[in-house]
């Protein structure tokens, strides 16, 4: 297996159902412009609360993916 380098970068995804379709979302989202995508470490969960009911769903999340440097 040749060497290889991941970057990390924080993502806040959101939903009015789950904290799970909010990561889903964030996920989603990133893999539209990040090619090799390998881990998602959930960090926090909120919610926002309106009127005394939960809004919507947060989740904090690390993502990692290779890194393709140029040589």
């Amino acid at each position: 297996m040749p060497d290889s380098v991941y970057k990390i970068i924080e993502l806040v995804g959101s939903s009015s159902e789950s904290w799970e379709q909010a990561t889903a979302n964030a996920i989603s989202k990133a893999s539209e412009t990040l090619r090799e995508l390998r881990i998602a470490e959930v960090i926090s969960m909120d919610v926002t609360i309106k009127d005394g009911k939960i809004e919507s769903y947060r989740t904090k999340l690390k993502l990692s993916f290779k890194f393709e440097g140029h040589h």
